[in-house]
């Protein structure tokens, strides 16, 4: 089979789906959780289509997978009214709560959510169009970073349990929460970016208004009874709607304590800007990132290529971590070029449901359009697509196009293509790469390519004060989870990793006191009689 019939035969017909990743039937959620109870609903609704397209005799039609409600700014201010009575000015149930029991409830809540394994992978697929494989991995990922986080919540209460004596003061430092904490998650990772957040916040004792992410929404669906079950009243309240008619007014409120988005700059710096007392409000963003893959003369090119592939192609590139710009030196271009299109070549498109499919169709409806300006933006500026097919479309899906040479005129120089767009930009000397990291308004990652050690030197000490993490020979990544994950400029604010994110969303506070002998008994006599969850000596394995 040649390519063109490969690409008009991407999509089959309902029959050809095999049983097991088949959708038996529609989900139309006619319920949302707030304040402890899961709300009837019989109001507007969004209809969620599929990036997978069915063949049928009027031609190729996106799936619908079922529907979920368009509530108002009305339910929106009710949940965050839940939120704040929970929180109670910090003297609600849970942020009073042990950390020993507070660990119980997400332990509870753990087991409750790997019953729903099957049911949330298979809607992943069919949301996001994220094959299974990688569906499976993302569930399994965002489990073990669950218990990665209660591990770690029980290393800092042990650290915290003692106390510190200094010019004759006592004191007992620990973590306390922040307050009420709105969460919205990515599309691309929406089970376990979303959950890198809201895991951490809620263990701190916070309570939740989460906003699943618009490509993406439904898979949280079957989680909704385990987050009403393990929790106490009002601590997790899920809001649905259109962003632009319910965020503002929860904003404008200055109820909500801490913002944490993973999406774009430009949303993140209007909501802060909505907030009535800035001060009070800390954010942990996940934002934008043009990440780049610097290629010397000294590389070792294959090496350059496999990385290059993974690096730019998982997911369909549409990671916040892919690298989304190559500069390859120039006496290396044309075999990279080469090489790399060779690799691209061998990558099996389809379904998600595919074994060892790499290549799947993309969730946003104008992402394909997007993308076809960006090379026809670049043709018109000088590139041209070097590999064979690179940018075809057949309506969700993109074959990779490799784009070269490319400059600064271009889209491509500066946008987040977030897609199967290779950018490949050739440079003569390295100052270039590092003032094109210089002059970027992102800084999350960049990854160097080179076994001269001289050379790698040269580039990490000025590269690392404009990115936050610098790749030696291997792609830009977020893992390993016990690693900070943060950006410069307009990438990140605030740090997530397993440690740092419990840290993100709770602050230092100490009880302290004289050194003398009525304190020390009284101190003795508060942790003796377990009179207080804060002040305590109890040590957690």
């Amino acid at each position: 089979m040649n390519f063109q019939d490969q690409l008009n035969s991407i999509f089959v017909e309902e029959h050809e789906i095999p049983e097991v990743f088949r959708l038996q039937q529609e989900l139309h959620q006619r319920a949302y959780l707030s304040n402890g109870a899961m709300h009837p609903w019989d109001g507007e609704v969004h209809t969620v289509v599929s990036p997978v397209c069915i063949k049928t005799p009027e031609g190729l039609q996106r799936k619908v997978i079922g529907t979920y409600p368009l509530c108002s700014e009305k339910e929106a201010m009710e949940a965050l009214d839940a939120a704040v009575a929970a929180y109670d000015n910090g003297r609600g149930e849970w942020p009073t709560m042990s950390v020993a029991d507070r660990i119980t409830h997400v332990e509870k809540f753990t087991g409750r959510i790997i019953e729903k394994k099957q049911e949330v992978v298979k809607l992943l697929m069919w949301e996001i169009g994220k094959s299974y494989a990688d569906s499976v991995k993302e569930f399994d990922r965002t489990v073990e970073y669950i218990h990665a986080t209660i591990d770690a919540l029980k290393d800092l209460d042990r650290q915290s349990s003692r106390f510190t004596i200094e010019q004759g003061i006592v004191a007992q430092v620990r973590r306390s929460p922040l307050g009420v904490v709105l969460c919205m998650g990515p599309f691309n990772y929406p089970l376990n970016e979303t959950f890198t957040t809201l895991i951490p916040a809620l263990i701190m004792g916070n309570t939740l208004l989460f906003k699943p992410p618009k490509h993406g929404t439904l898979l949280h669906y079957p989680l909704l009874e385990a987050f009403r079950d393990s929790f106490p009243k009002g601590v997790v309240n899920t809001i649905y709607g259109r962003g632009n008619v319910i965020i503002p007014g929860l904003m404008k409120s200055g109820k909500i304590n801490v913002l944490t988005l993973i999406g774009s700059s430009k949303v993140a710096n209007e909501l802060k800007k909505l907030h009535p007392k800035v001060n009070r409000l800390r954010a942990i963003l996940g934002l934008d990132a043009k990440n780049a893959a610097i290629i010397t003369a000294h590389a070792d090119l294959e090496l350059a290529v496999q990385e290059t592939v993974l690096g730019s192609l998982s997911f369909n590139g549409q990671r916040c971590t892919a690298l989304k710009i190559i500069f390859i030196h120039r006496s290396l271009a044309d075999e990279f070029l080469k090489l790399l299109s060779a690799a691209v070549a061998k990558l099996k498109f389809g379904m998600p449901w595919v074994e060892g499919v790499s290549l799947t169709p993309l969730p946003e409806p104008h992402k394909p359009a997007y993308l076809k300006e960006c090379i026809e933006d670049a043709i018109a500026h000088g590139a041209s697509v070097i590999n064979k097919h690179g940018g075809a479309t057949n309506e969700s899906f993109v074959y990779p196009a490799i784009v070269y040479p490319v400059n600064k005129n271009m889209k491509l120089y500066t946008e987040e293509q977030f897609g199967p767009v290779i950018p490949i930009v050739p440079f003569d000397d390295l100052e270039e790469t590092i003032e094109y990291l210089i002059e970027s308004t992102h800084g999350q990652q960049v990854s160097i390519f080179s076994n001269d050690h001289v050379e790698v030197a040269a580039l990490i000490d000025p590269l690392i004060n404009q990115v936050s993490r610098v790749n030696i020979n291997c792609q830009c990544q977020r893992g390993p989870d016990a690693f900070p994950f943060t950006g410069r400029k307009d990438s990140a604010e605030g740090t997530l990793s397993v440690v740092d994110a419990l840290r993100s969303f709770s602050i230092r506070s100490l009880v302290a006191t004289k050194l003398n002998d009525a304190n020390k008994l009284l101190i003795n006599e508060i942790i003796d009689g377990n009179d207080s969850n804060f002040l305590s000596t109890k040590y957690l394995f």
